[in-house]
């Protein structure tokens, strides 16, 4: 595999606070009041939620939307999550909300107005599906889906219901509104005519053979699996320290789940999701789709055969990768597991780069005298800018406008993720036609755009 010939190097030394003053309003009008949520003026007066899934990301959504949603019931298959997490919440809201193994008990519910879903990825459709038919509004976990069939099939029970559907892609809110400034000045033109976009995500770890075990006490596997096939739970005894601790470092379960096609798209769908988002949102490609991916350099831990894993003891996801992404208006998109992560815009007038700690370039430096008009930041947003991105959620609950990461848009960057997980998987490009919605010529890669669930966990139509 060769170094990808991208150097993000040179971006990454400035600090970006001081550029941008130059902004009309600068963060402080970005802010929002915590005591103001979008017209939720009281406890009695807020929206009633529930989270299905809770560690490590479903308690980080739960405990930011404290002050906008008052959390009747809690769901997860880990007895052990599920208490711990009551506790927290209780504490939280000064409230305890009831616990339950199984999500179907909260959609049965009336008193609930909305869910929010942080399940492993192989899960979100079917709950978000069945939470949309029972009424629920919907915030769910990003990615949003395991396959393409999964996102039309969202979009179409979205339109069918009228619910209000946020996907966690938190970049478009939060992080100091600097994604949103990313894409305002590439929007106005700040580095020309965009040549190239390079979405830095980072490597995926490979893992030993990781040995058959013993469900761990209070996990319910088979209702984890739920959709995905029917797999003895894998195991090795080092547990996992920092974020995601408590759990084993390797496993086909808990925080791992990752690392395997089974259940999620790896590196490519995990930070994919986030900075593919924002790369296509900024070139103007929210609405339509890449011509070819080309799978340029790539390393799989295991063999496949037929895109398909030959061994089921080891991590599958792919590892480094560099992916060529054919874009409209003659734009091409990188995602590499190389250099530093985050995104790299480059024009016929200039680059810059920017990251969740940071936004540099000489674009960003001349902000101090030539500032984007007043209300920039605000026209990309779509009216009102918040720093909490379900606080955004319930501000479209109560207007029953779609808010600002929409299936549509998540779906279109996504299917970027996807293909090129099938792209390296079969070990070649594809052709993609963005108004069907298929691989051109290929029947073997179109039948990797759905997926089986296993009996018992489907998902209605």
């Amino acid at each position: 595999m060769h170094q990808n010939s991208s150097s993000f190097l040179s971006q990454t030394q400035t600090p970006r606070r001081h550029f941008l003053m130059g902004v009309a309003g600068a963060a402080g009008v970005f802010a929002t009041s915590q005591n103001n949520a979008w017209g939720y003026q009281s406890a009695a007066d807020r929206p009633t939620f529930a989270t299905i899934g809770l560690r490590n990301q479903g308690w980080a959504i739960t405990s930011k939307s404290f002050k906008f949603a008052n959390f009747a019931a809690l769901a997860d298959v880990d007895a052990k999550v599920l208490e711990d997490n009551v506790g927290k919440v209780e504490k939280g809201q000064n409230k305890k909300p009831d616990s339950y193994k199984d999500y179907r008990k909260i959609l049965d519910r009336k008193d609930i107005d909305a869910v929010m879903i942080a399940t492993p990825d192989h899960w979100h459709t079917k709950i978000a599906v069945e939470a949309m038919r029972a009424g629920k509004d919907v915030y769910c976990e990003k990615p949003l889906t395991l396959t393409i069939a999964e996102g039309k099939l969202i979009e179409k029970v979205v339109k069918e219901t009228g619910r209000v559907f946020q996907v966690g892609t938190m970049q478009r809110s939060e992080f100091n509104n600097q994604f949103l400034l990313a894409v305002a000045l590439v929007k106005h033109g700040r580095i020309g005519k965009v040549k190239k976009v390079t979405c830095g995500i980072d490597s995926m770890e490979s893992s030993p053979v990781i040995p058959e075990a013993p469900v761990p006490e209070g996990l319910d596997y088979e209702f984890w699996l739920g959709p995905a096939p029917k797999v003895p739970y894998r195991a090795l005894a080092e547990m996992r320290q920092g974020y995601g601790g408590g759990v084993p470092l390797y496993s086909n379960g808990h925080y791992s789940f990752r690392n395997w096609h089974e259940y999620s798209g790896g590196k490519l769908t995990d930070w994919g999701a986030h900075h593919v988002d924002i790369a296509c949102w900024a070139i103007g490609a929210s609405e339509t789709g890449p011509s070819k991916i080309t799978p340029v350099s790539y390393k799989l831990p295991v063999e496949y055969k037929d895109g398909h894993p030959t061994v089921a003891d080891r991590y599958n996801a792919a590892t480094n990768f560099e992916i060529h992404a054919a874009m409209p208006n003659d734009v091409l998109m990188v995602i590499t597991s190389e250099g530093d992560n985050g995104i790299l815009f480059e024009g016929t007038e200039g680059r810059f780069f920017v990251n969740r700690g940071k936004i540099t370039g000489k674009p960003v430096e001349e902000l101090k005298s030539k500032p984007l008009p007043e209300g920039a930041i605000e026209a990309i947003y779509g009216g009102k800018v918040s720093e909490n991105h379900t606080e955004n959620f319930t501000a479209a609950m109560k207007s029953r406008k779609q808010p600002i990461s929409d299936v549509w848009t998540h779906n279109r960057m996504l299917e970027i993720c996807h293909l090129s997980n099938i792209a390296m998987r079969l070990g070649r490009p594809l052709a993609w036609d963005p108004v069907a919605r298929v691989i051109v010529g290929d029947d073997q890669a179109n039948s990797f755009l759905s997926r089986e669930s296993r009996k018992g966990f489907e998902t209605q139509a």
